[in-house]
């Protein structure tokens, strides 16, 4: 069997990465040349939901598939089964560009998801590894997401509900798994430079932190346009801020595969931050403070996952070179320059084109960099 279906995360980041990479010039050719695609969504709601449950779903499903191995000392999944599920993840991007009737493409689109939190389930019950429920509930909770999406574009529930309980489920993924893995990785580098400053343990900080990203997330998804919302929302974005600054993220610059980590984090702080001071401020642009989340916390978490996990995965030393220096930076300026957009007057359409180009280029030089790592065997010894 070829090596890229020897475990989850092969075909799954570079499936991701090279769909990130290619669907959002696709969009700007859409959103600015005319034209259309023949599936069941408009194209600006094409755009929100193939990021969000169409690229976001490949690096869940890769990362998880990864995980579970872990949790369960099981073999991964791998050979003609995973090649299955990646089958389904092709078959939804498919329907969803090109089946027009709205009910086959929801189908279509919601194989991976359920059959991915059924799997999910199965191994936390089987193994009563019950501590990572929460992330089990969390899957379930991205497929449910993406079927609200279809109903509201159906007109059967509220238009956008589903694109914010996906959001709002990433936000909380990133705050829950990153609060784990972001002062880990940091406490092991610190402690191989012989640092006697470490990250601080979890505390009643993290507790606090993680509950109020859960019940802003909440109130976002109910009630968007709340002033209660619109508090919560910041209150969780400085608590999270607080959370990071004891993960010793300052003394980590001389290892950029552990410093982007804590890039990531502080944009999902900063994100819920300025999600919330959007409801509260008319004048500050939504979709500014949406994109902080998008492509600022998501997109740099997800390449700093995805290039961790592909070098420690297949054998090699977890160090980032020149091209993983470009794939961070990439990501972070194209998100900057895309969240610059709505302030930028006339600028607004370049800010756009070069803020989408730019991002996009970071996955592509992922891909250019990872493919022949992904699709190579593991290096032994």
């Amino acid at each position: 069997m070829w090596p890229i279906l020897h475990y989850g995360f092969r075909p799954f980041f570079f499936l991701a990465a090279l769909y990130a990479g290619l669907a959002i010039p696709l969009w700007l050719r859409l959103l600015f040349y005319g034209g259309a695609l023949p599936g069941p969504f408009a194209d600006l709601q094409w755009h929100a939901h193939e990021m969000t449950f169409g690229y976001l779903g490949a690096v869940l499903a890769g990362f998880i598939l990864t995980a579970i191995p872990n949790w369960t000392g099981r073999l991964p999944l791998s050979g003609w089964p995973l090649a299955g599920l990646v089958a389904l993840w092709i078959a939804g991007r498919l329907a969803m560009a090109f089946l027009p009737d709205p009910l086959l493409a929801m189908i279509f689109d919601l194989a991976l998801p359920m059959v991915l939190a059924l799997t999910v389930w199965r191994e936390v019950v089987a193994g009563r590894n019950w501590k990572n429920a929460p992330i089990a509930a969390m899957m379930t909770l991205v497929g449910i997401a993406s079927a609200f999406d279809h109903l509201g574009v159906m007109g059967v529930m509220p238009e956008g509900l589903g694109l914010r309980l996906g959001l709002a489920v990433t936000a909380m993924l990133i705050a829950l798994v990153g609060g784990r893995i972001v002062p880990s990785f940091t406490r092991n580098w610190l402690a191989k430079q012989k640092v006697d400053n470490l990250p601080s343990s979890f505390g009643r900080l993290d507790t606090v932190a993680l509950a109020a990203t859960a019940m802003g997330g909440l109130a976002w998804v109910a009630w968007p346009d709340s002033i209660f919302t619109g508090v919560l929302l910041i209150v969780a974005g400085v608590l999270l801020g607080a959370r990071l600054a004891r993960w010793r993220g300052f003394a980590t610059g001389r290892e950029p595969i552990i410093l982007v980590l804590h890039l990531g984090y502080a944009w999902l702080a900063l994100a819920l931050a300025l999600i919330g001071a959007a409801v509260l401020v008319p004048a500050l642009p939504p979709s500014a403070a949406l994109h902080a989340l998008t492509a600022g916390a998501i997109g740099t978490m997800t390449l700093a996952v995805m290039t961790r996990a592909s070098l420690g995965h297949t054998g090699r030393p977890i160090v980032a070179d020149g091209a993983m220096l470009a794939i961070y930076g990439l990501v972070t300026l194209g998100a900057i320059i895309r969240m610059a957009a709505p302030f930028s007057g006339g600028a607004y359409v370049m800010c756009l084109i070069v803020g989408g180009a730019i991002w996009s280029m970071a996955f592509l030089l992922f891909v250019a960099r990872f493919t022949s790592i992904l699709w190579g065997e593991r290096v032994r010894g």
